[in-house]
This record gives C-alpha cells, sequence and structure tokens, in this order.
C-alpha cells in the first residue's frame, strides 16, 4: 500500500476519533476502520502522526476538556468522566501535565465572559509570530491566533474571509534557508480544521533556486480541503536539491470560509515517505494531437 494510501486511512481514523472522543476508543475498532491489523495500525499511526493512538486520543480529550472548563459551567469531576478520565485526580495529574495548572486554576485563569455569556477569544489581528499574509487579496482575509479552537496547547493559528466575497487567496506563511536540509526529503505537516470553506484550502511547500526558479512545488490542488471538517492531519512532501536556496511554506485559503492549523511539522523523512509534489507533465500526451484539426469528435 502506498504512503499516500496510509495517509488517507490514518486520517479516516483521526475523523473517527474526532467524532467519539467521548466514547470508549478501542484499538481494535479503530483499526477496523483504517482497514489495518492493531499491529499493523499502530505501526503507520505513529509513523504518520509521531506518537501512540493512545496518547493523541489522551492529547485531544485534554485539549477538548479544556475548553469545557472555559465555556461551560460543568464540574471539573463531570468534565474528566465526559472525556473518559477515570477520577478528578487522575484528570488533574494528566491536566498539569500539559497545561502546568491544575484545572480549576486553568478555568479562574482563562475565563472571559461577555453580558450574553460567550466565550471570548482572545485573537491578534496580525499573523503569529514568524509567519506572514500574503496572496493575491490578502485585504479580503485576516489571520490571527485563537485559544478557543485548538488540536493541542494553548492556540491555533487561523485564516478566515472577511466575507462571502472573498477574492483570489490568501496564505499564512513563512521562509526559511535551504542550507540545513539540502538533499534530503522533507515533509510539512499540520492538524487543519475548516469551516464552509467554499472554493479550496491546503497546506503547501515550494523550494525555489536563488534565480527565482521553482525547484519543487505541491499546494495540495489535486486533494483539497473543502468544506466544514474536524481536525485531520495532512502533509506535503518535496525533495529539497542541491542547488536549492530558499524553501518556502504555509496553509493557503482560496475564497470564501476559515481554517485553523495546529501542531505543525517540518522534518526530515527518508526515502519511504513518498513525495507529494505536483508533476506538471501528468495527463499531458507524449506526442502533439490532431495538427490538422480531422481528428475532432464533435463538428460544429
Amino acid at each position: 500500500m502506498s504512503y499516500q494510501a496510509h495517509e488517507t486511512a490514518i486520517q479516516r481514523s483521526l475523523k473517527f476519533i474526532e467524532e467519539h472522543l467521548t466514547n470508549e476508543l478501542q484499538l481494535t475498532l479503530l483499526a477496523e476502520q483504517a482497514g489495518y491489523s492493531k499491529f499493523h495500525f499502530q505501526r503507520i499511526f505513529r509513523k504518520i502522526i509521531g506518537k501512540s493512538v493512545a496518547a493523541y486520543i489522551r492529547e485531544r480529550r485534554i485539549t477538548q476538556s479544556a475548553r469545557e472548563l472555559i465555556t461551560t459551567d460543568q464540574r471539573v469531576i463531570d468534565i474528566a468522566i465526559t472525556y473518559r478520565f477515570h477520577s478528578q485526580e487522575s484528570f488533574t495529574r494528566a491536566f498539569k501535565k500539559v497545561y502546568n495548572t491544575t484545572p480549576g486554576d486553568y478555568r479562574k485563569l482563562l475565563r472571559k465572559l461577555d453580558s450574553k455569556g460567550e466565550f471570548i477569544v482572545s485573537t491578534n489581528s496580525n499573523a503569529p509570530s514568524g509567519w506572514i499574509m500574503t496572496g493575491e487579496s490578502p485585504f479580503d482575509y485576516e489571520t490571527g491566533l485563537d485559544n478557543g479552537m485548538v488540536h493541542s496547547g494553548n492556540y491555533s493559528a487561523y485564516l478566515k474571509s472577511k466575507n462571502e466575497k472573498a477574492k483570489g487567496f490568501a496564505t499564512l506563511m513563512q521562509q526559511i534557508k535551504s542550507d540545513k536540509y539540502r538533499g534530503e526529503r522533507v515533509r510539512f505537516s499540520a492538524f487543519v480544521k475548516s469551516t464552509d470553506v467554499k472554493e479550496s484550502a491546503g497546506l503547501w511547500m515550494r523550494v525555489d533556486h536563488s534565480s527565482g526558479e521553482v525547484l519543487a512545488f505541491d499546494n495540495m490542488m489535486n486533494r483539497p480541503i473543502k468544506g466544514t471538517n474536524d481536525w485531520n492531519h495532512f502533509s506535503v512532501v518535496l525533495d529539497i536539491p542541491i542547488k536549492s536556496e530558499v524553501i518556502a511554506f504555509g496553509v493557503l485559503l482560496n475564497g470564501s470560509g476559515q481554517i485553523w492549523m495546529d501542531k505543525l511539522g517540518f522534518e526530515v523523512v527518508d526515502d519511504s515517505v513518498p513525495v507529494t509534489e505536483q508533476n506538471p507533465t501528468e495527463g499531458l500526451p507524449n506526442e502533439p494531437l490532431n495538427l490538422d484539426f480531422e481528428d475532432n469528435n464533435t463538428v460544429r
């Protein structure tokens, strides 16, 4: 089975996990969802996600429970039980490992309510530190940090259209020198959540020569994120040529909607992980066709 097929299977598993975080999630059931044996499922999951199935589920439950602490009046013990912790003590220990504070103190520190009792998300109208927002029509979009919609930790970054008439695309991105990655295969990955994406969204990565020549590129346009989707894992993989100078990467949104990204990864991988580079010659014929215009299926 190809790496892309493995990733698609794991994406199905992640979607199932998101939909059943408050249910018992047995390894056997998750493996069946992906179409693998338990052993193979655990191995592929760790290879793609970078952690064990159990650790991932625990992290997502902790993150969602943190949101419940801020957005609801439920008792800590009730939240703990909802997210499958056996006791408030075990929940507190697990919570402190992630947030360095108790659930009760976290609620007091971060909870803010407006007059309607709604959660106020602290955001930044500018791009997060280290990132820039650009694109064809960046004034039709906005970006910032969100501590109300996260995959893990305290913040995610978002990119959203200001209205349904947003034109072109916008991207939240950064550029780095390729020096330490030359001759390597690199994977850029992230957990992405989307709401009402009308056209397309996705991760992207580009490798440039100093002359400006594009040496490698993938923007997921052959596998775009569309519509409304809960957190799932996506990646682009490119070889970094020796003659490269710059690597650019980020997330893009084309048209109206909103996306969030969290838990990003940028790492060297081995040859067992295939590149996702879009081949500009894919689908092209080997020779010129119909040069005398006589071989037509339809005559107007």
